[in-house]
């Protein structure tokens, strides 16, 4: 998927495209708000991270503008500004979410997350090597017509995989997609999950799930 970030900051802007990319998506940076509101419309994205004071036009104005044309993207404004009025402003003017700097990285990932499943809510089923099949809405995977009994947390990293299919996902990453960074899990819960996610899915349905030496996991599908 393709992000845009759109933040005068160069030390925020550079240092969110770099995080961004390592995580595995497209990233179109615009430094002032001309800029921006020119991306948002002529390149094809998926989310827009907006800041609010902007050089030119301001992100309020950018989104205000958005809408107004009847662009969808889901938009996460991040601003200075923690006052009330600027938030609700925000929202009433289109926004999906509001952050207020400074923010963790790591809240900053749950946001994100949380709107990409907007993204490709669409798809809700996913089909792998033997004759395996995961279906998101009724959270059931079946194996050959079989249905598996998954934790909830074997469930959710199972759809990682197949989500995002053919990357390579740190343990760091899979923690924070599927645990959220809690305080009493550690890199290695997703060993450990991985391990019974294997176990339970058979040898032939995991074949694709692969170890990658000190990075994390991949699923490689097939077929």
């Amino acid at each position: 998927m393709k992000i845009l970030i759109v933040e005068d900051d160069p030390t925020l802007g550079i240092g969110l495209r770099d995080h961004f990319h390592d995580d595995g998506w497209q990233v179109v940076l615009a430094t002032d708000g001309e800029e921006g509101l020119r991306a948002a419309f002529e390149d094809k994205v998926d989310l827009i991270l907006l800041d609010v004071m902007l050089p030119k036009i301001d992100g309020f104005e950018i989104c205000k503008s958005l809408r107004r044309e009847k662009v969808e993207t889901p938009i996460l404004m991040l601003t200075a500004k923690g006052q009330v009025d600027d938030v609700v402003h925000g929202l009433e003017l289109g926004a999906d979410d509001y952050l207020v700097k400074p923010f963790s990285l790591r809240e900053l990932d749950a946001r994100v997350r949380v709107l990409a499943r907007r993204i490709d809510g669409g798809k809700t089923e996913f089909e792998f090597e033997g004759g395996g099949v995961l279906d998101t809405r009724a959270r059931v995977v079946r194996v050959k017509g079989e249905e598996i009994a998954l934790t909830p947390k074997e469930f959710d990293l199972l759809t990682v995989f197949l989500r995002k299919a053919g990357r390579a996902l740190t343990r760091d990453q899979l923690l924070g997609e599927v645990w959220g960074h809690g305080l009493l899990v550690t890199v290695r819960s997703v060993d450990r999950c991985v391990k019974t996610l294997r176990m339970k899915l058979g040898a032939e349905c995991s074949a694709s799930l692969v170890a990658v030496r000190g990075v994390g996991y991949r699923w490689d599908q097939r077929g």
